[in-house]
C-alpha cells in the first residue's frame, strides 16, 4: 500500500510495479496522477488513520510505505503497528512529523539546532521574538511542508505586515502551533539516509538553492555536495545522532541542516525519502543507489539488495519565469536531446497561470541532468533552461 498517488509517489508505484508488486494507491484525490497505475486505487485521504487501516486489513497488505511527503508518516506508522508490518514506531512518526516536538527530542539529545518557541497565538508570537532578541527570525507552521508558510521576519517589518505573516503561518498549521526560531546563516543542505536495525548509511549530500530574500522555496539541488570533506564529516555525524534521537530505526530519512559559523545545525529531518527529484531521481544519478527500491525492500520486511557506489553528479534545476500567464513555450525538444539532460518536465501550459513562487506547489517545471567527469550537472541543467523560451504575458 503505498500513501499518495501524486506525481511525488508515482516513481514508487512504477518501481513497485516493476518488481512484481501488487499496488493499492491511497489519495483522496481520485484523479491523482498515480492512481491509474495501481492496481487498486482507493480514494481515501491518506491521514484518515482509522479508514487507511481498515483498508489495509481489507485487502491483508504486506507493506505499506509513502514517499517524498510527511503528511501520511503517522498513518504508515498506525497501520504497520496494527498489522505487524515493517514501520517506523508512532511516536518516532510524531517527533518526524511535527516541529516542536522535533526540536525538544534534539535539543535534549545534544544535537546542534537554532532556539526555538512554540507558540498558538499572535501575542505569544511577539513574547517568543522578544526573548530571541535578534534582528530577525523564522515563523513557520509547526506541522507542514513545501515550505508553506515559512517566513522570515524582520525586527523593524511593520506591526500589521508581522500579523500578516503569522496569520499565514498559523493558516498552514494543522495543529494551531507555529515555530519561532532563529534565523540560522549559512549555506544549506539536505541528507539522504537509510536507517536498518538501527543501523543508519549516508548515501547522499545535496547543496541547495533557494529563491532567496526570504524567501525559502527551493529551486535547485546538487549532487555530490561541494562542502569540504570535514565539514561533511560532521554533517555525517550529526545526521546519525539526529535519526537516533527521534528514535528511527528502520526508515529512510531526509535531513535539513545548515552550516553556520557554529557548525551544522539540523533545520527538521523527514522519516522519508526527500522529495524535489532528489531520491528518485538525483540519488541514482549520482550514486547509482536505487533509493525507491530500496524503500519499498524495507516496506515489505525484503533485505536491501548491495549497491555499488559510482561517483558522478547530478542537479537538478526549477524554472522561475516571471508572474503572468503563458503565451508560448519553445525548445523543449532541443533541450531534452542535450548530452547529459534526463529529464525535462512542464507543468503549466500554454494560456495557464504562472504563480509567484512561494512554496514548492507553485513551481512550473524543472530540469534534471548527470554529469560523468569533469561535466558538471548543473552548468547542463543552465544550458538546457537557457535553450527553453517561456514567453509570459505579464500584468
Amino acid at each position: 500500500m503505498i500513501l499518495g498517488a501524486s506525481i511525488l509517489q508515482l516513481p514508487a508505484i512504477r518501481k513497485a510495479r516493476s518488481m512484481g508488486v501488487r499496488v493499492i494507491g491511497v489519495d483522496m484525490d481520485p484523479h491523482a496522477v498515480g492512481m491509474a497505475e495501481c492496481d487498486i486505487a482507493l480514494p481515501i485521504s491518506t491521514i484518515d488513520i482509522p479508514a487507511v487501516a481498515a483498508a489495509a486489513k481489507e485487502y491483508r497488505i504486506d507493506g505499506v510505505m509513502t514517499l517524498a511527503s510527511d503528511m501520511p508518516m503517522r498513518t504508515v506508522a498506525s497501520v504497520g503497528r496494527e498489522l505487524g508490518l515493517p514501520a517506523i514506531s508512532e511516536a518516532a512518526a510524531f517527533r518526524a512529523t511535527d516541529k516542536f516536538a522535533m526540536r525538544e527530542a534534539l535539543f535534549s539529545a545534544g544535537v546542534p539546532v537554532p532556539r526555538f518557541f512554540a507558540v498558538h497565538t499572535y501575542v505569544e508570537y511577539q513574547q517568543a521574538a522578544a526573548q530571541l532578541g535578534a534582528p530577525c527570525w523564522i515563523i513557520k507552521p509547526a506541522d507542514s511542508s513545501g515550505s508553506r508558510g515559512v517566513h522570515l521576519v524582520s525586527s523593524t517589518l511593520a506591526v500589521d505586515e508581522q500579523e500578516r505573516l503569522f496569520a499565514d503561518s498559523l493558516f498552514y498549521s494543522r495543529s494551531g502551533k507555529v515555530m519561532v526560531e532563529e534565523f540560522m546563516t549559512g549555506p544549506e543542505i539536505s541528507v539522504e539516509s537509510l536507517t536498518i536495525h538501527g543501523e543508519t548509511r549516508i548515501l547522499a549530500i545535496t547543496d541547495k538553492l533557494i529563491v532567496g530574500n526570504g524567501n525559502f522555496t527551493e529551486i535547485g539541488h546538487t549532487q555530490p555536495s561541494t562542502l569540504p570533506q570535514e565539514v561533511q564529516n560532521a554533517v555525517c555525524a550529526v545526521v546519525k545522532k539526529t535519526v537516533q534521537a527521534i528514535g528511527i530505526d528502520y526508515s529512510p530519512s531526509h535531513t535539513e541542516l545548515k552550516i553556520t559559523p557554529d557548525g551544522p545545525k539540523v533545520v527538521e529531518i523527514g522519516a522519508r525519502m526527500g522529495g524535489d527529484n532528489i531520491t528518485t531521481h538525483l540519488v541514482p544519478l549520482s550514486t547509482g543507489i536505487d533509493m525507491v527500491e530500496a524503500c519499498i525492500d524495507i516496506a515489505l520486511g525484503q533485505p536491501v539488495k548491495p549497491y555499488i557506489l559510482k561517483p558522478n553528479n547530478a542537479a537538478v534545476r526549477y524554472f522561475q519565469p516571471p508572474v503572468g500567464v503563458i503565451r508560448s513555450i519553445r525548445g523543449v525538444d532541443e533541450a531534452r536531446k542535450l548530452p547529459g539532460v534526463k529529464e525535462v518536465v512542464l507543468l503549466r501550459k500554454d494560456g495557464e497561470s504562472v504563480p509567484p513562487i512561494t512554496s514548492s506547489t507553485d513551481r512550473i517545471g524543472f530540469v534534471i541532468a548527470q554529469g560523468t567527469g569533469m561535466e558538471n550537472a548543473a552548468a547542463i541543467c543552465e544550458r538546457a533552461m537557457n535553450m527553453i523560451q517561456i514567453e509570459v504575458e505579464t500584468k
